[in-house]
């Protein structure tokens, strides 16, 4: 335990070295991605099990709480280690002494009964049976080989056999504990090796990690640095990104509309040539096919004035073909469709100023934002880079600051000296445990032997009992059976003073190292009494700080660091190193970031000249919403396609006409209806049917039209559609006149806020991990355990413990078995005279 805790102490003072020189220089950056130190992987286990036969040192432990139910002694501890002995008068002396005395006396009560109940059996036992074999040699006690008849006989033979047969058992089970534990014990103490072992090498790689994990976290700055370098360069995208996104919800659906209104003014010119240039061909070819219609109803009167008109039944053909010419009228009126002319001219004037040109140009100007903040930001840049490059250049330097590796080595020479000390007498703790083994296997077999005695006397006298034969004449291997009790009454008498002698000797160091160390450094209460102020030094508070900082005020206790040690804590939270070399001083987050932040407050981003549209294009908008466009009644046009050219299918009419005319004579009157039908025929196929097509693609043409009126209906009309884009316009260039310098100051402080946080972060995991992780201690208190829970308590105590649990009980049960085979062997050997009965 001395060794372990000069081991801690060592440590904190390597540790306190290592940060005083630290304090020289200030550890700076976290990053933004997430580190992990390098899991330390040891080989030692925190925990130990006995095994099976845990259960059996849980009954010991049982039994001696019984005997021992005292709370431990702290009191007295303290008082002893306080005073050291050293008392300046006689009469205090005395007094001290009796008062020590009356208290261990009263917490060492029932060690004390039990030992002298031992020692009381050491000195009794050898004086009884040396009593005893006297007695009978003088023919006394049983030793005359007489047996007097009873009537009870048989009973009492029985009772004294049975008893003997449940004393034997239990004296069994009692070896069987002996020998389980001696087994145990030297099993345990060949591990000892390994374990000595497996702590040096966790004690070596926590020395060893150390340092490591300090240069892995200074390395760390570079992909910190990497980061912010990589966000620095990519400033465009970010910064100059940030502010276009901002500005985008409320820039781009003007600038949208303004586009789609460029677009509706060129479709509107189109729309409007193509209905003009149609409207123009129908209106020819319908005057042309109303002149053609007129000359064939002209001759067809001519023809019907022929004279044969008046002769019947002429006459009614001829009124009926007049009455019909009515329909060779013209079905529509395309004359009086107004021209599109100037509502034409108007588009044109508008399309001489480029509003699509003058569009793009708005959009390139806001998109031209990141560029511009490249620009400006150059320079700014280019001072935070030289700052973390500073920064960079200080974290390097405190590795070659930091003479970890001299204090290190020195170490690691104490730990080899310790470990080849360890190796040196190992061998010596194994010889000497092959004696104790050996020692412990006799004292086993002697238990045994007598055990032996009495399982073969009851098989022999119980085998070869014959309730016919009379004492004097009993068999020989009932005879048998009687020697074989006497033999292990006898042996006990010889040897169980020995026995026990080694049990009171073995139950008292046992007991004591159980309930004096195993226990109190189990609950942490040894730490306790240990970590009582002024007991160690009686100028020091606190033993520990005094050791370690000098400053024996600060409350820095043996079990804090031995509970913060089996947590897996670092050195520094552990041992309260803050007190010696605080790192939230030297690595003040607010301080380091200051110095980058410093940099991002003096940039000064200009983005004032942003137009989105110039006054041509306003005028050029303000212009097409004036056009009176939207006063087209494209009904009237629609309703007028909409009508057929003729008021009656030509050739239908010609085929009746030419039908009529068969019924008439032959004559000229036949013959020119006939002709005046064939030339409808030739009006229908030559200009009709062209009209007519011009007609169905004129109403597609109209479905454009169409599509505007919805358009203009559904935003109020074409002015009011222009009114309020020009507004979204205006709203759009005074968000960004006067909102765009708060939109750049958020955005700036955005993105030095990103670049700072990767150091934030940096410095933060840096203190985290010097304060809680690096040289995680649990190797330390891994090697306390071993040493005093696992090796002295599991390995030596609880064997030991069970061992002499184990013999004392078989010891004790040798005293009621001795008496019972002593009865029963009168039942079983053969007598020299027996009672003769007169009938």
């Amino acid at each position: 335990m001395a060794l372990l805790l000069g081991f801690l102490l060592l440590l904190l003072e390597l540790c306190g070295n290592t940060l005083s020189v630290g304090s020289r220089s200030s550890t700076k950056g976290t990053e933004v991605l997430e580190f992990e130190l390098p899991a330390e992987n040891y080989e030692t286990k925190d925990s130990y099990k006995a095994g099976p036969i845990g259960g059996l040192f849980q009954i010991v432990h049982v039994f001696l709480r019984v005997v021992q139910p005292n709370d431990f002694p702290e009191d007295i501890l303290r008082k002893i280690l306080q005073k050291k002995f050293d008392f300046s008068t006689d009469y205090e002396k005395d007094m001290l002494f009796l008062l020590f005395d009356l208290q261990i006396i009263y917490y060492e009560i029932g060690v004390i009964i039990c030992a002298v109940l031992g020692l009381l059996f050491v000195i009794l036992m050898p004086l009884v049976g040396f009593c005893f074999g006297l007695c009978r040699c003088c023919n006394k006690c049983g030793g005359e080989m007489h047996q007097r008849q009873k009537k009870n006989g048989p009973f009492l033979r029985k009772c004294f056999a049975v008893s003997l047969l449940v004393i034997s058992l239990f004296i069994s089970l009692g070896i069987i504990y002996g020998f389980a534990a001696n087994h145990h014990l030297r099993t345990q103490i060949e591990k000892t090796r390994k374990l000595a072992d497996s702590n040096f090498k966790d004690l070596r790689t926590l020395l060893n990690g150390a340092p490591a994990q300090i240069s892995y976290i200074l390395n760390q700055y570079t992909t910190t640095k990497e980061k912010a370098f990589s966000d620095l360069d990519n400033v465009k995208s970010l910064l100059g990104g940030g502010i276009h996104e901002q500005l985008r919800p409320k820039v781009i659906p003007a600038l949208d509309d303004i586009k789609a209104m460029a677009e509706a003014i060129k479709e509107t010119k189109e729309a409007l040539l193509n209905v003009n240039n149609t409207l123009k061909e129908l209106k020819k070819s319908s005057a042309q096919l109303n002149t053609s219609l007129s000359d064939v109803k002209r001759d067809l009167e001519q023809s019907l004035n022929d004279p044969m008109c008046s002769v019947p039944p002429a006459a009614a053909t001829c009124d009926n073909i007049r009455t019909s010419l009515s329909q060779l009228d013209d079905n529509t009126d395309m004359g009086q469709l107004p021209s599109l002319d100037k509502p034409i001219e108007k588009i044109n004037d508008i399309l001489q100023t480029n509003l699509s040109s003058l569009v793009q140009q708005g959009y390139k100007s806001f998109n031209d934002i990141p560029e511009m903040v490249q620009n400006q930001t150059t320079d700014i840049i280019s001072d935070v880079k030289s700052t973390l490059n500073s920064i960079g250049s200080d974290i390097e330097n405190i590795g070659e600051q930091i003479p970890i590796q001299e204090q290190l080595s020195n170490f690691m020479g104490y730990i080899n000296d310790t470990e080849t000390y360890i190796h040196r007498n190992l061998p010596m703790l194994e010889e000497y445990d092959s004696y104790r083994w050996l020692g412990g296997l006799v004292v086993c077999c002697l238990l045994t032997l007598i055990v032996i005695f009495y399982y073969l006397g009851l098989l022999c006298g119980t085998c070869g009992y014959d309730r016919n034969a009379t004492p004097t004449r009993r068999g020989c291997v009932s005879n048998t059976g009687g020697i074989f009790l006497m033999v292990g009454a006898g042996v006990s008498f010889l040897f169980c003073w020995v026995l026990m002698t080694i049990v009171v000797l073995t139950f008292v160091v046992g007991a004591n190292v159980e309930k004096l160390l195993c226990e109190p450094y189990q609950n942490r209460k040894l730490f306790q009494v240990l970590d009582t102020p002024y007991l160690l030094n009686e100028n020091w508070k606190h033993y520990l700080s005094g050791m370690v900082f000098n400053k024996p005020d600060i409350n820095l206790t043996f079990e804090q660091v031995y509970s913060d040690c089996k947590e897996n804590k670092g050195i520094y939270s552990t041992l309260k190193l803050e007190n010696s070399y605080n790192i939230s001083e030297h690595l003040n987050i607010q301080e380091h970031a200051g110095n980058i932040s410093n940099d991002f407050q003096n940039m000064k981003v200009n983005i004032d000249n942003i137009v989105l549209l110039d006054e041509a294009g306003r005028k050029n908008l303000m212009d097409f919403g004036l056009s009176g466009i939207d006063t087209i009644n494209y009904n009237v046009y629609l309703a007028e396609m909409s009508k057929a050219p003729t008021k009656v299918n030509l050739v239908s009419f010609a085929d009746d006409l030419e039908v009529k005319a068969n019924r008439l004579p032959h004559g000229n009157l036949k013959q020119s209806l006939k002709n005046n039908a064939q030339t409808i025929r030739t009006i229908h196929h030559g200009q009709v049917v062209p009209l007519e097509q011009s007609m169905v693609r004129l109403n597609n043409l109209c479905s454009t039209y169409q599509s505007i009126k919805e358009l203009q209906q559904k935003s109020s009309g074409l002015e009011m559609k222009v009114t309020n884009t020009i507004s979204s316009l205006d709203s759009a260039q005074d968000f960004l006149t006067t909102r765009i310098s708060s939109v750049i100051v958020e955005e700036s402080q955005k993105y030095g806020n990103t670049i700072v946080g990767y150091f934030e972060r940096y410095l933060q995991w840096v203190k985290i991990s010097i304060t809680e992780k690096i040289a995680a201690c649990k190797p330390v208190a891994t090697a306390l355990d071993s040493a005093v829970d696992v090796f002295l308590c599991g390995y030596i105590t609880d064997p030991m413990n069970l061992f002499w649990f184990g013999i004392g009980k078989a010891t004790i049960f040798l005293l009621p078995a001795l008496i019972f085979a002593v009865k029963l062997a009168k039942y079983y050997r053969r007598m020299d005279s027996e009672d003769v009965y007169d009938e």
